[in-house]
Parts: C-alpha cells; sequence; structure tokens
C-alpha cells in the first residue's frame, strides 16, 4: 500500500513511471534550476503538459498539500 495526501494505491506507483516521463522529469527539473525562459510553440504538447502537471504538483507540495 502507498499513500500520499490523499492519493493512495495497492500498486508501487514507481512502476508507472516510463523512460519518457523521467526525461521529462530530468528536463523539468534542469529546466527550473537553470531558470530559462520557456518558448512553448516550440515544445512537443505532451511535454508542455507534463510540465504544467509537475508546476501543478510542486505548488501543492510548496503549500504542504493544503492548497
Amino acid at each position: 500500500m502507498w499513500a500520499r495526501r490523499g492519493v493512495a494505491t495497492e500498486i508501487c506507483p514507481v512502476s508507472y513511471i516510463t523512460a519518457q516521463s523521467l526525461a521529462w522529469m530530468e528536463q523539468y527539473a534542469v529546466w527550473k534550476m537553470l531558470r530559462a525562459p520557456v518558448i512553448i510553440e516550440d515544445l512537443p504538447a505532451r511535454m508542455v503538459e507534463a510540465f504544467c502537471v509537475l508546476e501543478a504538483e510542486m505548488a501543492k507540495e510548496a503549500t504542504d498539500g493544503t492548497g
């Protein structure tokens, strides 16, 4: 059983991380670290969606899951 802030599963969530998901997470981390501007028009739609999801999750973590 795995649970965190209102989300629970009986299957290890690590098994759902694909190579592409990991690449997006790494690209997002580099983007945040460098504080580089992002030109959305130059990125694939799936990468933009991944960055938006990661931004939203980071915002939730910053508010300790209360927002």
